[in-house]
């Protein structure tokens, strides 16, 4: 076990400590939560890359403990609302249909491999700046109004955008795949 992923795991350790926090309107152990979780996501990186300590199970781990912890983050703040529920459908949806796709493609024995476009990157980029400002206005009883409403909008664009992206590139990678075939 090499040290980014023990990090890794402590991050997802750390989810249900934010989640708990949130729901119990802790805002300043929930936004000190999201920071770590954040910084220490750097740190792993880091840590993997300087001292050659990539892993496969490490490849895998890392995404997904940044992905449980913004869905967490954003289902609750649209559960309490503090983010609109149409986004927080979008963006669940979204992430959904990415791993149906997966799990289709390999179930179909044409598996996909998953490469982040740039636009996903972005996305991720400001669902996290969005869910730091949401959680540090709660913390700090500060509002950053011009600030989280285009957050808001651009998350959203850049959601749709990012799925309509892996769908294009699921749809060409599966073209033809299995035409002729029996279908359901």
């Amino acid at each position: 076990m090499t040290i980014p992923n023990l990090i890794t795991i402590l991050r997802l350790v750390l989810v249900p400590a934010v989640v708990l926090a949130m729901l119990q309107a802790r805002w300043d152990w929930a936004f000190a939560g999201f920071v770590i979780a954040g910084v220490s996501d750097g740190i792993d990186g880091f840590i993997a890359r300087r001292f050659d300590q990539q892993s496969t199970l490490g490849a895998y781990l890392d995404p997904m403990a940044d992905k449980l912890l913004l869905v967490s983050v954003f289902v609750v703040m649209g559960f309490i609302g503090q983010l609109p529920l149409w986004l927080v459908v979008t963006m669940v949806s979204r992430d959904a249909l990415i791993v149906c796709a997966v799990l289709l493609s390999t179930v179909m024995a044409h598996p996909v491999e998953i490469k982040p476009f740039l636009v996903s990157k972005a996305n991720t980029a400001i669902q996290i700046v969005l869910a730091a400002v949401v959680l540090g206005e709660l913390a700090f009883a500060v509002h950053l109004d011009p600030l989280r409403p285009a957050l808001i909008l651009l998350s959203g664009v850049l959601t749709v955008a990012s799925a309509a992206a892996y769908l294009v590139a699921w749809l060409r990678h599966m073209n033809g795949y299995g035409e002729g075939g029996k279908s359901g």
